[in-house]
C-alpha cells in the first residue's frame, strides 16, 4: 500500500468519526507544506487535538496507545537510546522483556527510526503511540533531571561556595538543571516560574493557565548555586543579596526564542526568584484569536481604527491586557503610520514600531516620555499603563490633538473607568471628549478538548443563567487527562466587555449625572457585560461556570 493511500485513509477515518469536515480535510491537504504529514497539518490548524489523532491512528494501525503520565518507565533503559536521538525522533524506551523492547513513538510509521533502534540496541522493537507532549515530558523527566540531580547530590554541602567556572561551564550540573527548569516551563506553557526558598528545601513552582503548581523540591544546599546561575544569566549583581533586583534573560529553548523577566526578592530563607516567561513564538498577535465574540470584535476593530481618541484596556494584573494591546498594534502596524510606545518594561519587541523603556533613574517617566513622543510626529501612541494624574493628563491632551492613544488602566469594569479618570483629577469635559471606548477583560481557563464530556446543568447553574435571561441545556467539563496535567483545563481564553462612548453618554458625564444613568445607556446600546460574555462562552462549551464566576460578579 502506498503512503498516499495511507494518508487518504487517515483523512477519511477522521471525517467518518465526525472529527473534521470534508472541506477541512481538503483545505489541509491543499495547504500543507511539502512533506508535512496530514495529521500534523490538521493539528496545526486546530481542527483536531493530538489525543483524537492518536485514537484514530490506534484504530487505523492497530498499534496500542500508551499514556506516559503514570507509566512505570524503567530509568535504566535511557542508556540504550541517546537523548539526542530520543528528542529528534520523539521516541521513549518503556520496558524490555527478553529480547523485546517496547518504545513509545509519536510516529510509529517511521520505519527508518525503528530499524535504527533495532540495529543500535540489538532488541526487537515493539511500538506504541504516545503524544509528543507526553514523550517530551518523559524525556525531560528521565534523561535530564535524574543526571543533574545525581551530580548535585554527589556534591557535598560544604562545596557551597559559588565558583564562577562551575556556574558558567556548559555541561556543569547547575547549568543543566537551570536549562531544564526553563525548558519544562516552556513545554508546559507556564507564564511564570517561581523559585521559593523554604527552611529546609527550595521549591520550583510553575504557573500554568493562571494556577500555581509545585513541580519539585530541591535540597537546600543547592539554593545558592541556583540563585547565582540565574543571576549571571540575567546580568544581575551576584554579590548583592539584601535588595530586590530585576533583570532579563534572552535565550533559545529548543530552537524557540524565549524572553524571561527575572525579579529577585530577599526573604527570610534567602532570595525568592520569579521569572515571567514571554514566549516570543507564541505571542498572540492576531485579534481574531483573542476570543472576542462577533459583535465585540467588530466594535473593537472600529474603535482602534479611529484616527483620534483614547482607547483603554482595563483589568487586574495578569488578565492579558498587554496581549490585547499588542494584537491591536499589530493590526494597525503599517508603513503609512508612525507608532511609538512607552512601556515599563517593553515586553514583546515588535518590528516596525518604536518602543521606549521607562527609566525613572534618569527622569524618563511615562509623563516625561509622552511629552517627548508628541514631538516625534506620531499617529498612534501606546502608553503601557496610566498610573497617575500627570500621565493621564498628557494622554488625554495627546488624544485631543489628533492622535490615537492606546493604554491600560487597573479598574474592575469598563464603566468604572470613567469615574476612575475623573477621580484621578481629569476634568469631566476632557474625559467626555477624549474617551473613545473601554475594553474590560479577564482570562478564564478553557476546558481541555481531550477529556471533555457533557453534563446536565445543576439547578444553581440554571438559576444563574435565568437571572441573565438565558437558558442552558448542557454544560461541558473536563475529566482530567495527561494532556492537561489532570486539571481538566488547557489554555486560556479572554472574556470581554466593550463600552463604546456615545453622544448621550458624553452628555451624562458633562452634566455630572449619576453613574447609574451611564449603565442604562450602555444596556440600551446592547453592551455585553463580562458576566454575559462568560455565560455565552459556557454555553458554547469553551469554559465552565466556576471559571467565569472566579473573575466576574453577578450583578
Amino acid at each position: 500500500m502506498t503512503k498516499r493511500q495511507e494518508r487518504k485513509r487517515l483523512g477519511d477515518l477522521l471525517v467518518e468519526a465526525g472529527l473534521i469536515t470534508e472541506a477541512q480535510l481538503q483545505e489541509a491537504l491543499q495547504q500543507k507544506a511539502p512533506g508535512q504529514k496530514l495529521g500534523d497539518a490538521l493539528l496545526q490548524r486546530g481542527y483536531i487535538t493530538e489525543q483524537q489523532l492518536i485514537e484514530v491512528l490506534e484504530f487505523q494501525l492497530g498499534i496500542p496507545h500508551v499514556s506516559l503520565y503514570r507509566y512505570p518507565i524503567d530509568p535504566k533503559l535511557t542508556n540504550l537510546i541517546p537523548k539526542e536521538f530520543a528528542k529528534r525522533h520523539m521516541v521513549m524506551p518503556l520496558k524490555a522483556e527478553g529480547d523485546r523492547l517496547l518504545v513509545a513513538m509519536a510516529d510509529p510509521m517511521d520505519f527508518f527510526v525503528i530499524d535504527d533502534l533495532r540495529l543500535s540496541t540489538g532488541f526487537h522493537i515493539e511500538t506504541a503511540i504516545a503524544s509528543k507532549d507526553d514523550i517530551l515530558r518523559a524525556i525531560n523527566k528521565y534523561y535530564d533531571i535524574d543526571e543533574s540531580m545525581e551530580d548535585f547530590l554527589r556534591m557535598t554541602p560544604t562545596q557551597e561556595t559559588v565558583e564562577e567556572e562551575r556556574i558558567t561551564e556548559e555541561d556543569s550540573p547547575i547549568v543543566r538543571l537551570v536549562n531544564q527548569i526553563l525548558q519544562l516551563a516552556v513545554e508546559q506553557r507556564a507564564s511564570d516560574i517561581h523559585i521559593d526558598p523554604q527552611e529546609t528545601k527550595v521549591l520550583i513552582r510553575y504557573r500554568v493557565d493562571g494556577v500555581l503548581r509545585t513541580d519539585r523540591a530541591l535540597p537546600k544546599h543547592m539554593q545558592s548555586v541556583l540563585t547565582a546561575r540565574i543571576k549571571i544569566l540575567a546580568n544581575m549583581d551576584i554579590t548583592e543579596h539584601r535588595v530586590p533586583q530585576d533583570g532579563r534573560i534572552k535565550m533559545n529553548i529548543d530552537f524557540h526564542p524565549v524572553d524571561l523577566r527575572v525579579s529577585t526578592l530577599p526573604t527570610v530563607y534567602g532570595e525568592k526568584i520569579v521569572m515571567r516567561v514571554l514566549d516570543l513564538g507564541a505571542a498572540l498577535n492576531d485579534i481574531q484569536k483573542l476570543g472576542f465574540n462577533k459583535l465585540n470584535l467588530q466594535r473593537f476593530i472600529e474603535l482602534i481604527e479611529r484616527p483620534t481618541g483614547i482607547v483603554l484596556i482595563t483589568g487586574p494584573t495578569g488578565s492579558g491586557k498587554s496581549s490585547t494591546l499588542y494584537a491591536a498594534l499589530n493590526r494597525l502596524n503599517s508603513e503609512e503610520v508612525n507608532i511609538i510606545t512607552i512601556e515599563d518594561p517593553v515586553e514583546y519587541q515588535l518590528e516596525g514600531i518604536n518602543q521606549i523603556q521607562v527609566n525613572p533613574n534618569v527622569g524618563l517617566t511615562f509623563a516625561q516620555g509622552l511629552r517627548s513622543i508628541l514631538r516625534q510626529d506620531p499617529n498612534i501612541i501606546m502608553v503601557g499603563e496610566i498610573r497617575d494624574r500627570e500621565t493621564a493628563e498628557v494622554a488625554v491632551r495627546a488624544s485631543l490633538t489628533g492622535h490615537l492613544v492606546l493604554s491600560t488602566l487597573h479598574t474592575n469594569d469598563a464603566l468604572s473607568t470613567v469615574t476612575r479618570l475623573i477621580d484621578m483629577g481629569i476634568e469631566p469635559f476632557l474625559v467626555a471628549t477624549s474617551l473613545a471606548g473601554v475594553v474590560s477583560q479577564r482570562l478564564v481557563r478553557r476546558v481541555c478538548r481531550d477529556c471533555q464530556y457533557e453534563q446536565e446543568p445543576t439547578k444553581r447553574e440554571m438559576e444563574i443563567f435565568a437571572r441573565r435571561g438565558m437558558k442552558i441545556e448542557k454544560v461541558i467539563r473536563g475529566r482530567g487527562c495527561p494532556t492537561c496535567n489532570m486539571t481538566g483545563y488547557k489554555g486560556r481564553i479572554a472574556l470581554h466587555e466593550l463600552l463604546v462612548m456615545t453622544d448621550d453618554m458624553r452628555r451624562v458625564i458633562l452634566n455630572h449625572e449619576p453613574f447609574s444613568k451611564l449603565r442604562e445607556l450602555a444596556m440600551k446600546n446592547k453592551m455585553i457585560f463580562l458576566i454575559d460574555d462568560g455565560l455565552l462562552k459556557v454555553k458554547q462549551g469553551i469554559t465552565t461556570l466556576e471559571e467565569v464566576l472566579k473573575v466576574t460578579t453577578l450583578s
